[in-house]
Parts: C-alpha cells; structure tokens; sequence
C-alpha cells in the first residue's frame, strides 16, 4: 500500500513538472530537486535556480528590490514555481500544512521581512498566481549572509532537538521557516 502510494506522488510530480514545460520550450535557469526525511515524513522541494550573474549580459545583477521586487510576489525560483510535497501534515510557521503538494511563492517586503505562501495550485509557470488558493502565509526569518551566494539555493535540515526547517538563500539573504511534523 505505501509502495503504491509512493508510485501514484511520484507519477503526479511527473506530470504537474511536465506539463509546463511542454507549454515553455527552454528552462532559462537549471532546476534541482531536494529532498530529507524529518522525523519520519519525507519533505521535497522541487525549484529553479536562477544566478545573480545576468545569462546575457555577465554582470551581476541586485536581486532583493531589484530582479525580485519588493511587495510583489515571486515563483521562489525560477521556470516553473517552486514545488513542495510532504507525505504527512506538517506544522509551517504556527500553521498546519496537510499531508500533499504545494506551491511555495515568497513575497519581500523593502523592510527585508518576507512571507512564504504556501498554494494550492500546482502547475503554474512562473508568475501565474491565484491569491484565492493560498492555504497560509507565514513569516519567513531573515539572517545576512557573510558570503555572496550566486545562484539561488533551497534546501531542508533537520533540527537535532527535532523538526526541521526550510531555507532560501540568495545574494546576501538567508529567508527560513521551522516545521514540525503533525502527528
């Protein structure tokens, strides 16, 4: 039973990541998968990595305010949005996020405060968002970075004391969210 269950998630990432690109021909920026088991559920993220160094011209370009607008809400990557799984309910900023799939979008603000939406709506390229699919928004935690990251990073960690967290950097910027896994 769980076999087939890992089958049929593993089938339906197959076909939501294929679907737009099959409406896009070319990925600008390349995509990762990244993925650690918490507690005993997996948690997946799925995301395009874009670099600061600008594909055509060479220079490196602002990110936070500038490629990535303050007040406007961003796929969290590059190509397609940012895909997230769980296979049990997880507790995300103080909010619980049932057992399934996601699109995470961020929105910054110029104060350097972001929130993590998590959606509803799978499929999207780019920047087609439904705001009335969001299932929560949360504070994301912002830290500086004593290095320059060039190309956009996600990842998950586990936590020792338990739990884990979900991290984004990029630029200087570090934006993160704990979890924890619902029983």
């Amino acid at each position: 039973m769980k076999l087939a269950k890992v089958i049929l998630l593993l089938a339906a990432v197959t076909c939501v990541m294929g679907a737009p690109l099959a409406a896009q021909q070319t990925r600008p920026s390349p995509h990762e998968a990244t993925s650690i088991t918490v507690d005993g559920n997996r948690v997946s993220l799925f995301y395009g990595r874009p670099h600061a160094k600008d594909p055509r011209s060479g220079e490196i370009r602002k990110i936070w305010g500038t490629l990535v607008p303050y007040g406007r809400v961003w796929r969290t990557g590059a190509n397609e949005a940012t895909l997230m799984i769980t296979q049990r309910p997880l507790i995300l900023g103080g909010v619980t996020v049932p057992a399934g799939a996601y699109t995470l979008f961020t929105l910054p603000q110029a104060d350097g405060s972001a929130k993590l939406i998590i959606n509803k709506q799978l499929g999207q390229w780019g920047l087609q968002y439904d705001e009335s699919q969001d299932l929560a928004r949360v504070d994301l935690i912002r830290e500086t970075l004593p290095q320059n990251v060039d190309q956009f990073t996600m990842r998950v960690e586990r936590v020792p004391s338990g739990g884990g967290v979900i991290k984004m950097s990029w630029e200087t910027t570090q934006y993160s969210v704990p979890f924890t896994v619902a029983n």
